[in-house]
């Protein structure tokens, strides 16, 4: 009989290692919210390489609890397409995860990662409109890490020649680009118009600026077809239809319209911050000639898309706790501060932008402080990947043939309609 027993809890412990292996298959966490030990972050790719040493500095206070940094290529859509792969697979290779701000809802909608406890986090000390970035239908599934925001770069030496202000509205800026960049052999005005995530951001900018939107009701609904998102297309497809955006331009992308400014090709352009160190450098040719203000909408300032990243728990993580706990350090304010001063991005915290010593070195902060304030999170959707491509392919159509208005809004809306539904 005593045989028989230990064959029984053997069989009972086998069955209960077999139930605990089927479930980890199914997508349950071996850890849970509770879960400790070593985690994984996983980026995309860190340009200036300060996060290897704000990592140390968790790793020498958590040595059983040490983070191994993974870092991707610098294209956020091979990034996306990384961590999608592994998160479908309910793999639990990342446990934190930096994720496009755009990411969130189609994440969170998926089930691909936890929702976090607000209250763990100083959210009341973030800029105001970050925090939304980080939330889909009414929970928050992230915390903000960076943020960002498009400014409108120019030639103060060359519009103080002219006897001219940095451009408010769009029609200054479209005066200016006919007629004063052809005096000085130079392109008006350029964004990033290639088919990629920046003309996505490019786009809505144009449309809320206007006062319009793509959609609405986190991606429910598509509105693209109004009289303010018409004039806010209208700006990109006039500017290039009549010449003061030039039709390389369409070929752009951060890096490429940031040189064609850099080397003296363009009097105006719409780029992220990290574009104003670049060109303030030694070897740069417009270094000391050019500023920075927010991006001009139809009757004044307008409104940026919002960039930047969130950190996420991947659900699948087996220490959701320890990866919880490095969230809640890496949006310290001593952290962020390195994010700025090591990282050259745009922190999450709001007083660092009127902190002296940071001013006096990123002279633009008060601007993209605005900048950020005034800008909105872009197309917000479960279905974001294919949303954000069909607005791509429909404009970037349409810019590089001269579509009209009218022809561009009936594609954009039967296509987003096809992705989205009606509403």
């Amino acid at each position: 009989m005593r045989w028989k027993r230990a064959a029984g809890r053997a069989l009972l412990v086998c069955s209960l290692l077999f139930a605990g292996q089927a479930g980890a298959r199914a997508g349950e966490p071996a850890g849970g919210p509770d879960g400790r030990g070593p985690v994984t972050l996983v980026t995309g790719g860190d340009l200036t390489g300060y996060l290897r040493g704000v990592l140390d500095g968790w790793n020498d206070r958590h040595p059983r609890e040490k983070v191994t940094l993974v870092e991707l290529p610098d294209a956020a859509d091979e990034v996306r397409a990384q961590m999608v792969t592994e998160l479908r697979s309910h793999s639990d290779r990342f446990d934190v995860l930096n994720i496009d701000v755009a990411w969130t809802s189609e994440f969170a909608a998926a089930g691909w990662i936890k929702p976090v406890n607000g209250a763990q986090f100083p959210l009341d000390r973030f800029l105001p409109p970050v925090v939304d970035t980080a939330t889909f239908r009414g929970r928050l599934y992230a915390v903000p890490y960076v943020t960002n925001a498009g400014l409108l770069y120019y030639r103060k030496d060359v519009l103080a020649r002219e006897g001219a202000r940095p451009p408010r509205t769009w029609a200054e800026l479209e005066q200016l680009a006919k007629t004063v960049a052809p005096k000085y052999g130079m392109d008006g005005y350029a964004g990033q118009f290639l088919p990629y995530e920046g003309l996505t951001a490019n786009v809505g900018e144009a449309v809320q600026s206007a006062g319009g939107s793509v959609l609405a009701g986190e991606g429910a609904r598509v509105t693209v077809d109004s009289p303010a998102a018409r004039r806010g297309l209208s700006f990109l497809l006039d500017g290039v239809r009549e010449g003061w955006i030039p039709q390389r331009a369409l070929t752009y992308k951060e890096e490429e319209s940031r040189k064609a400014f850099q080397d003296g090709r363009l009097l105006f352009l719409r780029n992220w911050p990290y574009a104003y160190a670049l060109a303030n450098a030694r070897s740069s040719k417009v270094a000391g000639k050019f500023g920075a203000v927010p991006l001009p909408g139809p009757d004044g300032p307008g409104s940026s898309a919002l960039g930047g990243s969130n950190l996420a728990v991947n659900a699948q993580s087996r220490h959701q706790k320890t990866a919880t706990e490095l969230i809640s350090y890496l949006t310290t304010e001593s952290v962020q501060r390195r994010v700025l001063t090591e990282g050259a991005l745009p922190p999450v915290w709001a007083d660092l932008y009127a902190d002296p010593e940071l001013v006096r070195r990123f002279p633009y902060l008060p601007t993209l402080k605005r900048g950020v304030l005034a800008a909105k999170p872009r197309l917000k959707s479960p279905h974001y990947d294919q949303v954000s491509l069909a607005v791509q392919a429909v404009m970037h159509d349409a810019l590089l043939h001269r579509r009209s208005t009218d022809a561009t809004v009936a594609r954009l809306t039967r296509e987003l309609r096809a992705i989205v539904g009606r509403g």
